[in-house]
């Protein structure tokens, strides 16, 4: 049988007000970002909404058994789109639902919390995607003309990789928030938290040309302080990098996918196998704990045993002795391949930034 969208209903005055009170509490106290708001909303609004289908008005009073059944409703339903929900979304769901009735409680807004003895869905853990060096130079230099827009999504790119950022955190940048005299930019992440991040000369030469000869020309009176802008003069909005991005891709005949996250991922990737430490990778990224960076390091860590087995000679001999597994074809020069080794210590396109320190705070 076809799954169906999770019931809902209109939410009542109590349910519509608690949500409120805790969205605010949200925003101003946590200090969370625009589209982590809005992430809580979606979650929130669709659990009161079901509880209210469900003949329950007042989320304080919902039970353990609603919060078991609303998520069986989301595992067996569909999204608004037709898509099954992922093992992640009904995670985030459940985190967004336990934060709520935690809140309530808190605030003595309701007596109990149903939410205390439900475990965790298990999510499968899923490896970041990055892209090859060779991928990546493929991509920044896939950019056609010189004209204002592709000077944009040249310096977009180039940014993007260069700096690590998240495609949010790229698209809210403001014309003071990058240095190239001194070769950083100010990223704003999760939290409202400020980074200072370096940026490689190749970056600083594309931002500096789409600042004299770009940007001037797209710029309209409400354009604002809005650093990336499009072809409106308003600022460039996430579905608008990511179609830029998706474009060029494109037009570098680059069959994996590609998307702002990835090139974040590939930026860490990079880092760690030319010889960053993970602590300073940390700190560019601007992970708030060192457990999210430290998956990386199995990407890395992957690369190279694959790298080891194909190059080693007696690691050829081993993996070809082992039951079962196929014997691969030898090199056409082995020696020369020896010799030449892994391409793993160059460093990601910007030559004088090779072992990234934490960064520090400029001067106020």
């Amino acid at each position: 049988m076809r799954p169906t969208g999770v019931p809902t209903a209109p939410l009542g005055p109590a349910a519509g007000a608690a949500l409120r009170r805790f969205l605010d509490y949200l925003a101003v106290e946590r200090g969370l970002a625009a589209n982590t708001l809005s992430a809580y909303r979606r979650d929130l609004q669709r659990y009161a909404g079901w509880l209210a289908a469900a003949g329950v008005d007042d989320p304080a009073l919902a039970s353990e058994e609603d919060l078991v059944a609303f998520l069986g409703a989301l595992r067996a339903g569909e999204t608004p789109v037709g898509t099954r929900y992922r093992a992640s979304s009904v995670a985030r769901s459940l985190a967004a639902v336990r934060g709520f009735h935690r809140f309530l409680v808190r605030e003595r807004l309701a007596g109990s919390d149903p939410s205390l003895d439900l475990g965790a869905p298990k999510v499968p853990s899923s490896l970041p995607k990055a892209l090859s060096i060779e991928q990546v130079e493929a991509l920044l230099g896939a950019v056609p003309g010189d004209d204002p827009r592709a000077l944009r999504d040249r310096a977009l790119l180039e940014t993007l990789y260069a700096a690590g950022l998240r495609v949010s955190e790229a698209t809210a940048l403001d014309l003071d928030d990058v240095d190239l005299e001194d070769g950083s930019v100010r990223a704003f992440g999760k939290g409202s938290k400020e980074r200072m991040v370096p940026l490689g000369r190749n970056a600083r030469a594309a931002l500096g040309a789409y600042l004299v000869r770009g940007r001037p020309t797209l710029a309209r009176p409400r354009s604002g302080a809005a650093l990336f802008l499009n072809a409106q003069g308003t600022r460039l909005t996430r579905q608008g990098c990511w179609k830029i991005l998706r474009r060029h891709a494109g037009h570098a005949k680059l069959e994996a996918e590609v998307s702002p996250h990835v090139l974040r991922h590939s930026f860490a990737t990079h880092l760690l196998a030319g010889g960053a430490d993970i602590r300073s990778v940390q700190e560019l990224l601007g992970h708030a704990s060192l457990a999210t960076t430290q998956v990386y390091t199995k990407v890395t860590q992957d690369r190279l045993r694959e790298v080891y087995l194909r190059a080693h000679p007696r690691a050829r001999e081993i993996r070809s002795n082992s039951p079962g597994t196929p014997r691969p074809a030898a090199p056409a020069d082995s020696a020369a391949a020896r010799a030449a080794g892994p391409k793993l210590s160059q460093p990601p396109r910007d030559r004088e930034v090779r072992s990234p320190s934490p960064p520090t705070r400029r001067a106020q």
